[in-house]
């Protein structure tokens, strides 16, 4: 194997996470919800347009964060949760360009 196919592999591997976390729709909708509201929302607003208790989409809240899909901001005495893709979305665009030189390596 190669040293750029070993190469190619890890990043799958580092990427399994961030793909895991993607795999629930829930998950995906709330990415969606703060898409549209780039300033932020919190826990009550998210709840109100999702059908989950406050304490699931808490949950599905805190996955995310640690995953480096959304950040805590602090407005006053409230909890603001905003999109924060970058670091995810540059680890697997990352991943597709690698496996698409690997493609294209072995046409």
């Amino acid at each position: 194997m190669s040293q750029k196919t070993e190469h190619t592999l890890q990043q799958f591997k580092e990427c399994i996470p961030l793909l895991e976390v993607l795999t629930d729709e829930n998950r995906q909708a709330i990415i969606m919800l703060l898409a549209q509201n780039k300033s932020g929302l919190n826990v009550n607003a998210i709840s109100s347009h999702i059908d989950l208790s406050r304490p699931a989409v808490s949950h599905h809240l805190k996955v995310l964060k640690q995953s480096g899909f959304i950040a805590l901001e602090k407005k006053g005495v409230e909890n603001y949760y905003v999109l924060t893709l970058r670091k995810p979305l540059e680890q697997l665009k990352s991943l597709i360009t690698a496996v698409e030189a690997e493609c294209n390596g072995a046409q």
